[in-house]
């Protein structure tokens, strides 16, 4: 019975080529984009669940209140690891302290590399359940020892024994390899992570035991397992002010409390506003989650309309089968058969199309997803889906075509009425308003990512390039490597700083002005800069001046941003002084505000300060006469002159303030990507919709043609129903489009509207696309010889 439901099924398929291939083309796409859509999810769904203890491993991180406002910080104060231990053994098996994340210049004879890496405490490797190649996870208990990534090993060795080896961390510290362990995938925290040495290692280098005041700078993060049988939640609770009680009275009014958040939540719940969890990228896994849905929905209805469409054709089909003696559920089966070959032909296709397109997918994804082939819940979950996918798209023409009654079929009287083609029209309105809205989704992310990237950032980024320097070297000879990269002619101007101009070297508290409410606790971002420093990366200034060193005084002189000025009050700031870590400090100069973190976020009060010491990076303006490799050859052969031991690292700043829109963009491709898939699966639909409908009525147009009827009259005739139908999912579509879009731009402070003419744009866009998918069936209709049309007659 099944094999007579499969053949007949195939011939079906064979003798409609047109109308099985949209079928199968339609459904093909709509897997496709529901497979590669369930990879990212299950790809986000699974951060960091490669470690073993991912369910009772948390982050301690802290609220502090600062300008008026709670911010959620990472990071926090190295002795308090100890305290956890000390005070709450009984919560926790492991509290386990990491500091330094970051690139280090890692040396071996004359390889000179920069590898990211972490200075971590002994239990972190067995917490996190790392997955040691040679040695054991307890290697870092020897404070000189260093374990390192597969891919590290690889990259120093080769195919060489690393054990025992030595490695120099930043040309200062020797770390003996004592151990190699697997390379972490890119959907974990520590995927990165190329070696991690001991903290008492970096403890020891930096001389923290001089630490006067050790529980104000907040630089490391402190991880926590959960002891067996406790609770995480009870536990967050009791060591809520365990950093309120061992900070200074003034440290104290930050008002800090600690919390836990769980692993399970870093990756997708990432995003904090007044001290509490307002969700993060969950909220694009649902969203593409109910993409996949509806676009697979889209390709189920394009199927449907075919089918019930074809209904006059299957109609005296089921009308003998029925007279002939079959019931109605053989038939339903017969129809479930032709769809389940259909899904299972497209599934095929689908698989090929994921396979295609994964390299490009995970390129604009940021990700390194692959087809789970020996995965057993893949297959379990592909082939539940294929049918379910068998079940929505074959359910209602089975029921509907198996109803047809077979007296009226055979007798000739049988019409599938007025009414018949109402549910078809539903489904081609559904179809084209989940398009619509794709399409305006699309169109509100990159307007909003193009309206942040004109915003003013109050510097210069054409022709800026920040170069990493390591050590002082740079610092002792900056004058000497100012002349000589003047005379290449490839600079204008170069300066030292904390760190580039996008990002800003930290925050302090340590800022007092007059008429300062005593109870207040601020917040400044503030970064170490040498002189000349605004001159090269070009601050725009409202007052004052930018630092020389023609003015002594300028040790004790400061530069804010007019968030600064505003938030302390100073109509005229360049006639004030303020009170900076205990000195007074002139201000010389009030710049522009600088976008230097989000650029979706408001400026924060910013200082800048003549630095003493070497700075982690400089500045260099590259003369715009010059071609940027020219430029970049010729500095770096400067740089290797006087820093020979320092690998040149640069970047410039243009484009790494481009990648601050990395995630908005890749949103943004992903859903023009979907939205063109879509429409394309719609397309589909309209296509065979209009082939369906013209030769339905080709007896109609014939006798329109005889009675005069021109081209363009016919044309019209036939398009209309579809443009109407448009026009309704339109006015369907706008608004729940705009509601979507207007909840998703309050994530950003810094946001664009939503402009009349991105609806009159898709709106045009859509009903263009509808007339050209119907105009080339409705005029291949008109065209056709009336009298092939009516010879029968």
């Amino acid at each position: 019975m099944i094999k007579n439901y499969l053949k007949i099924a195939w011939r079906n398929l064979i003798k409609n080529k047109v109308h099985s291939f949209i079928n199968i083309a339609g459904l093909s796409v709509g897997m496709a984009v529901a497979m590669l859509i369930g990879l990212w999810m299950w790809d986000e769904l699974s951060f960091d669940k490669v470690h073993q203890n991912y369910s009772s491993i948390a982050q301690v991180k802290q609220n502090v209140t600062n300008n008026g406002e709670v911010q959620t910080w990472d990071g926090l104060p190295y002795p308090l690891a100890g305290a956890l231990r000390k005070n709450y053994g009984g919560d926790f098996k492991y509290v386990v302290m990491a500091a330094g994340w970051g690139d280090h210049l890692l040396v071996l004879d004359n390889k000179k590399i920069n590898r990211f890496g972490i200075f971590m405490e002994p239990q972190g490797p067995d917490m996190f359940t790392l997955d040691m190649l040679k040695g054991s996870r307890n290697a870092l208990a020897d404070q000189s020892s260093i374990i390192i990534s597969a891919a590290t090993a690889k990259a120093y060795f080769g195919d060489a024994d690393p054990m025992g080896q030595t490695l120099k961390i930043d040309n200062q510290i020797n770390a003996k390899v004592a151990g190699v362990y697997r390379d972490l995938p890119q959907n974990s925290t520590l995927a990165n992570v190329g070696f991690i040495a001991p903290w008492q290692m970096m403890y020891v280098a930096n001389d923290m035991k001089s630490m006067t005041e050790p529980w104000r700078p907040n630089f490391c993060t402190v991880w926590v397992q959960m002891a067996d049988n406790a609770s995480m939640t009870s536990a967050s609770l009791k060591i809520k002010d365990e950093k309120l009680r061992n900070v200074s009275a003034t440290l104290a009014k930050k008002k800090p409390a600690l919390f836990l958040q769980p692993m399970s939540q870093l990756h997708l719940y990432d995003e904090f506003k007044d001290g509490k969890n307002t969700g993060g990228r969950i909220q694009y896994v649902w969203m593409f989650g109910i993409i996949g849905v509806f676009v697979l929905l889209l390709a189920c209805i394009n199927f449907m309309n075919l089918s019930t469409a074809r209904s006059e054709k299957r109609a005296k089909e089921v009308g003998i089968r029925k007279a002939i003696g079959s019931l109605r559920g053989q038939l339903i089966y017969q129809f479930f058969s032709e769809s389940l070959l259909c899904v299972a032909l497209a599934f095929l296709v689908a698989l090929l199309f994921v396979q295609l397109s994964l390299p490009f997918f995970n390129e604009v994804a940021d990700k390194k997803m692959s087809i789970l082939w020996t995965t057993p819940v893949f297959w379990l979950l592909t082939i539940g889906f294929s049918l379910l996918t068998d079940l929505i798209a074959g359910s209602y023409p089975a029921f509907y075509l198996s109803s047809f009654q077979p007296v009226k079929v055979l007798k000739g009287t049988f019409r599938v009425g007025r009414f018949a083609a109402i549910p078809r029209k539903v489904l081609v309105v559904v179809q084209f308003a989940v398009s619509v809205v794709l399409i305006i989704g699309t169109i509100v992310v990159f307007r909003q990512i193009e309206f942040a990237k004109d915003r003013p950032v109050g510097y210069t980024r054409d022709g800026l390039v920040a170069v990493q320097i390591g050590g002082d070297a740079i610092h002792k000879s900056f004058a000497s490597v100012k002349d000589e990269l003047m005379k290449t002619g490839t600079v204008v101007s170069l300066a030292e700083g904390d760190v580039a101009p996008t990002g800003m070297a930290g925050s302090t508290s340590a800022i007092e002005w007059k008429e300062k409410d005593p109870n207040l606790s601020v917040d400044f971002q503030q970064a170490g800069v040498s002189a000349g420093y605004g001159e090269t990366v070009g601050w725009q200034f409202k007052g004052g001046r930018d630092f020389s060193n023609a003015y002594p005084s300028d040790s004790l002189a400061v530069v804010i941003n007019e968030a600064a000025a505003k938030f302390m009050g100073m109509k005229n700031p360049t006639d004030e002084s303020i009170t900076f870590y205990g000195n007074t400090f002139k201000i010389i100069g009030l710049i522009k505000d600088i976008v230097v973190n989000s650029p979706y976020a408001p400026v924060k009060p910013g200082v800048f300060f003549l630095n003493k010491g070497a700075g982690s990076t400089v500045v260099l303006k590259i003369n715009p006469k010059i071609s940027a490799g020219t430029a970049v050859e010729k500095i770096e052969a400067v740089f290797k002159q006087f820093n020979p031991e320092q690998p040149f690292q640069y970047s410039f700043v243009d484009e790494v303030y481009a990648r601050k829109f990395g995630n908005e963009q890749r949103v943004g491709k992903l859903a023009a990507f979907f939205a063109s898939l879509a429409i394309f699966i719609s397309c589909l639909g309209l296509f065979g919709m209009a082939s369906f409908m013209a030769e339905q009525r080709v007896k109609e147009i014939g006798v329109r043609k005889v009675l005069g009827a021109s081209i363009f009259n016919l044309w019209r005739l036939l398009s209309t129903d579809f443009i109407i139908l448009v026009t309704v999912s339109l006015l369907i579509a706008a608004p729940i489009a705009w509601y979507l879009m207007s909840n998703w731009l309050q994530n950003f402070e810094y946001r664009s509207g939503i402009s009349i003419w991105t609806f009159i744009i898709t709106g045009v866009g859509a009903i263009t696309i509808t007339l050209l998918t119907v105009s080339i069936q409705t005029i291949k209709a008109a065209l056709m010889n009336p009298v092939k049309s009516l010879k029968s007659e």
